[in-house]
């Protein structure tokens, strides 16, 4: 019988849902303090999961999921500079 390999799951912090890990986008705080988008999945931090969705970036900016996850104030220069990067990805 064949091994089963098991896909990640990771939470979206904006709409909660979960959902397989190559699926979302990962937001990192650098050890310098710097958050930025990973779309790579790679950079070194801490990260937190977000759709490929303007929508639900917006929604952890309002509910603020990020700065919780992060535990750090999060200017908003950065949600917006994260939200166009984000929109231009899409389309």
């Amino acid at each position: 019988m064949p091994k089963v390999k098991k896909i990640p799951q990771r939470q979206c912090v904006g709409c909660r849902e979960m959902k397989d890990k190559k699926s979302l986008l990962r937001v990192v705080k650098s050890p310098e303090g710097q958050v930025s988008l990973d779309f790579g999945g790679k950079k070194p931090g801490r990260g937190a999961y977000v759709c490929h969705d303007v929508e639900c970036l917006k929604r952890a900016r309002k509910s603020r999921a990020l700065e919780r996850a992060f535990e750090t104030a999060i200017p908003a220069e950065v949600y917006d500079a994260m939200e166009q990067e984000l929109g231009g990805a899409n389309g």
